[in-house]
């Protein structure tokens, strides 16, 4: 008499006998069109053929998730990234050997029954009703590529991964409907392809292509007899047979596995003992998965691209449904990271900030015209061991970024120039800039308000110059030059702070946080906290000739069947006239030429930038450009800890203070160098800007009247796509020399405005 359970009832294999023989008795064939149910396989009460009928028998089976593979714009890797390292192969594409190992040692019977083995459940059957337990599995290969379908599904989900996996009557009759499905549609063949691709092999490696290069760094097509047999018997327990963490034991099952396949014929025994004897070699290749294994520096650059992809509706509406098409994998993504520019960003990095240091430096450098980001690099590399770090100071929060950016200082000024001028400002404008002021009340903002200096501690907000020395009036060419902090707050004061509002707005100049700018006089000074990314943008459009473009650093996509898919493309739009460009462009030559960022002024080609430092000299900045690239440097606390940079050694260097100049600048022309070597030199559009004598003398550092005008070279936006490729036209209209902006022969000093009673201030240059 059989054994009962303690509770009572028949147990899982008297209750597999008990099915079994009322199918045989209801002369029903198991292995091939139709399976009768009773109430005892727990598909429901009925107990019925219908019970059976019930579940649905179209399998769905999803895409194999696989490695996307990202790469540079010349076709480099970069990275490889995968929620599953998988290759998907064809059959063709794996050894014969490793084809009869598995069929030998996990269903030797395979190319001969249906989608259901009976001899081999009635012999499982038999041997556990004999064991009282489950000592013998039955299942078919078919049978288990169905259940690696379902956990496939499940993907990271445990609960569903773990309904996918219960040992239950259940699933086991489920597994049975659907595999009869497989069967006739895909035959055995294929089934086996998709076997073999599809189950895991232990080491992250899914499927046998990846376990292939993982254990012995070579393709599945190559693997010998002996290697074949020894991953065949992992698939049984891939933690138990790990050949990496314990030979003897893999070696032990892949000789199961060898005789095996001597057994059922696939091989003589002659050859099996032969490949008993051998001892088991392997030639790890150990997982590269993520943005951490980029190559280049380029590991910010990488998650940036995985930013990019799942905050773009391009990709999927939702966030979960890019997700999915990321984490499924099998992609090639090809991206605008240009390989000489990333390697001249990390050489100039290396050479000017050491990692251990206690301040960090990011440099990002994008194409004018396009919007393409061409290198992204940062001192404290893409870890998480000792002066590493996960945040990519050179993008927004929402892009992996720092919680707020950094406060940019005067890097900022260009942008309220562009403003005034857009409004009719002329580039001769000469204000009186003392020392010291308190910044101006009064000044309306866009909502209709209006900015007030309120008194803190009993004292009004002020703004200083850098040095003592600094006194006005100014007019705007040596204003910028010099950073002459209270000649900015002047020029909002008369302005008004909308028009710059406006204008960052139409250079995407927003907070890093995502907040908006504030609306206040401080912003002359760089109190916003901005991204590196954001402001190499932003002074593109100035390149561009007054055409700002969104940053993109996708260019192509491919999925796991060759197909391309949509891809985000750069919107570019007129953020100011060409004139007001040009004058930009002229202006801050001079800062290049003889200002405060003369140590950043390349010899071989037209460029133009500015320099910024904070309060306090937290950050420091230089952003610059030429005519083909437009690059931001950042140098300061990355942490939560602020720095200040004074009295400090960085790159083996002593500082007793850092300015925008003296190390961002440097920083930023070793990188533009080598960016832009061997590639051809455009030249500005430019304008004369007469200089004024201005009344009362003040310290105005006697510039020519005149700036010479070169000639533009003509040529589309972004040239060859590569940085050395002309932003557009560069040909400046109007630009004949004689005066502009308003000047006239009879009135030598247009737009001059003293205001009397100036005091007070601060320093960001």
């Amino acid at each position: 008499m059989g054994k009962k359970r303690s509770g009572g009832g028949l147990t899982g294999s008297q209750q597999a006998a008990k099915f079994l023989g009322v199918s045989v008795l209801s002369g029903v064939v198991l292995a091939g069109m139709a399976i009768p149910a009773a109430g005892a396989l727990g598909l429901a009460a009925k107990g019925t053929v219908e019970g059976f009928d019930e579940i649905p028998a179209n399998l769905k089976t999803p895409p194999l998730s696989q490695r996307t593979t990202i790469l540079d714009s010349e076709g480099g890797l970069i990275a490889t990234v995968y929620s599953r390292d998988r290759q998907v192969v064809p059959l063709t594409a794996i050894s014969p050997y490793m084809q009869k190992a598995i069929v030998a040692i996990e269903d030797s019977r395979f190319y001969e029954h249906g989608a259901v083995d009976l001899k081999g459940i009635l012999r499982a059957v038999n041997r556990n009703a004999q064991e009282g337990g489950a000592a013998q599995g039955a299942s078919t290969l078919t049978q288990q590529y169905v259940k690696n379908v379902f956990v496939e599904e499940a993907g990271d989900d445990e609960t569903k991964v773990r309904e996918a996996q219960e040992k239950s009557l259940g699933r086991k009759i489920r597994e049975l409907k659907y595999s009869i499905q497989v069967e006739e549609e895909l035959g055995k063949k294929k089934i086996l392809e998709n076997y073999l691709n599809i189950t895991y092999f232990g080491q992250q490696a899914y499927g046998i292509e990846s376990a292939a290069q993982r254990y012995f760094s070579k393709p599945a097509k190559d693997l010998t007899l002996e290697e074949s047999a020894l991953l065949a018997g992992v698939v049984q327990s891939p933690s138990r047979y790990d050949p990496v963490n314990d030979a003897q034991e893999a070696m032990k099952r892949r000789n199961v596995v060898l005789q095996r396949m001597a057994d059922v014929k696939d091989v003589s025994q002659a050859e099996a003992d032969a490949a008993k004897a051998k001892p088991v070699t392997l030639k790890v290749t150990k997982p590269k998965n993520g943005c951490i294994t980029a190559v280049k520096g380029a590991g910010f650059f990488c998650d940036y691209v995985r930013n990019s992809f799942l905050t773009d509706t391009v990709f999927g509406k939702t966030r979960e449904e890019r997700a999915k098409v990321w984490n499924q994998g099998g992609l090639t993504v090809r991206t605008t990271l240009d390989p000489q520019s990333q390697d001249a960003a990390n050489e100039s990095i290396k050479d000017h900030v050491y990692q251990e240091d206690s301040v960090a430096t990011a440099v990002t450098m994008v194409q004018p015209g396009t919007g393409r980001v061409l290198a992204m690099g940062q001192s404290k590399p893409y870890g998480f061991g000792k002066n590493e770090t996960q945040i990519n100071y050179s993008v927004d929060k929402r892009m992996g970024g720092s919680n707020f950016g950094f406060q940019v200082g005067s890097t900022f000024k260009p942008f309220i120039a562009a403003a005034a001028l857009e409004r009719g400002t002329p580039p001769t404008q000469v204000y009186g800039s003392p020392n010291k002021m308190d910044y101006p009340s009064g000044i309306p903002r866009c909502d209709g308000s209006q900015y007030v200096n309120v008194p803190k501690n009993g004292k009004l907000e002020t703004a200083k110059n850098e040095t003592e020395d600094e006194i006005g009036p100014y007019a705007l060419r040596t204003a910028m030059e010099k950073s002459i902090n209270t000649y900015f707050v002047e020029m909002i004061g008369e302005i008004g702070l909308c028009p710059v509002t406006e204008m960052t707005q139409k250079l995407g100049v927003v907070p890093a946080d995502g907040s908006k700018l504030p609306e206040g006089p401080s912003i002359a000074l760089g109190s916003a906290e901005l991204s590196p990314l954001t402001m190499a943008n932003a002074y593109a459009t100035f390149a561009n000739r007054g055409i700002y473009c969104t940053p993109v650093a996708i260019e192509s996509i491919t999925d796991a069947h060759g197909k391309a898919l949509a891809v985000p493309k750069s919107k570019c739009d007129r953020a100011m006239s060409e004139n007001t460009a040009d004058t930009i462009n002229t202006l801050l030559r001079g800062v290049v030429d003889s200002g405060t960022g003369e140590r950043a002024g390349l010899s071989d080609r037209d460029n133009a930038g500015k320099t910024g430092t904070t309060d306090g000299r937290y950050n420091a900045w230089f952003v610059g450009y030429t005519p083909n690239i437009s690059g931001a440097v950042w140098v300061g606390s990355g942490g939560t800890r602020k720095i200040s940079m004074e009295d400090i050694v960085i790159g083996g260097k002593s500082y007793d203070k850092v300015f925008g100049g003296g190390l961002p600048g440097p920083i930023w022309k070793d990188a533009v160098t080598g960016a832009l070597s061997g590639r051809e030199a455009p030249n500005f559009a430019t304008i004369s800007i007469p200089e004024p004598v201005v009344p009362g003398g003040g310290n105005n550092g006697g510039r020519p009247t005149t700036t010479p005008v070169k000639p533009g070279k003509p040529g589309k936006p972004g040239g060859d796509g590569k940085p050395g490729g002309r932003p557009g036209g560069t040909t400046a209209a109007g630009a004949t020399g004689g005066t502009t902006g308003g000047a006239t022969p009879g009135n030598p000093f247009p737009g001059i405005t003293v205001e009397p009673g100036l005091i007070g201030g601060r320093d960001t240059q």
